[in-house]
This record gives structure tokens, C-alpha cells and sequence, in this order.
């Protein structure tokens, strides 16, 4: 099961966690696995190249573990970059989530 949890300050997403595998489907056609990765990845490709923001980026070395963190210090054009990318992110974890809620959870 992967679980999504979203840490939020005065509304805004301050963090994300990524962890576990889906195991929806044998390695390398685990279609869920490789959704929540495309747009968790993808949505932090757009922060980090539309924002310029210093993301705090950490990962598992054998998969399984995504956490990014928002600095404390971000101007407010690109901070409202950020929470708009990333909550364009979770309504498409949801969307995951709505369709294959027996292979993730999502905590926000």
C-alpha cells in the first residue's frame, strides 16, 4: 500500500511523504506504482524549474520513499507556485486514489 501524507501550515502543503509500494500488479507493470510516481516526480520537476525554489528532497534508495519539504523562507509569487503545482498534484493522487483506494491512502 502506498500512503500519501500531507503536512500543511496556515493552509499551505509545508511537506509530503511518499511511502510503500502499491504491489497492484507484477515489478515493472504496477500501473499505480508508476502513477503516483509520475505525478508526485513530475510535480516536483515543475516546482523546482517554475519556482526555483530549494526543495528539500529525500528518496529511498530502493524506492518505496519520497519526502519533500518546502523551505521556510520562499518570496510569495513563487510560494503561490508551489501550493498551486502541488495541489494540482494531490487532485491527481485522489484521482488515483478514487479509482485503486485498495492500493493507496491519502492523508491530508
Amino acid at each position: 500500500m502506498i500512503e500519501v501524507n500531507v503536512t500543511r501550515q496556515h493552509s499551505q502543503i509545508k511537506q509530503f511523504v511518499v511511502t510503500g509500494h502499491a504491489e497492484s500488479g507484477p515489478h515493472g507493470y504496477d500501473l499505480v506504482c508508476a502513477g503516483v510516481s509520475a505525478v508526485t516526480f513530475g510535480s516536483v520537476n515543475a516546482v523546482l524549474e517554475m519556482s526555483g525554489a530549494d526543495l528539500q528532497i529525500e528518496q529511498g534508495a530502493e524506492g518505496g520513499f519520497l519526502r519533500v519539504t518546502v523551505p521556510e523562507r520562499i518570496d510569495g509569487e513563487a510560494m503561490q507556485k508551489i501550493q498551486t503545482l502541488f495541489e494540482g498534484m494531490l487532485v491527481s493522487l485522489k484521482t488515483i486514489e478514487k479509482e485503486y483506494g485498495d492500493y493507496i491512502t491519502i492523508r491530508n
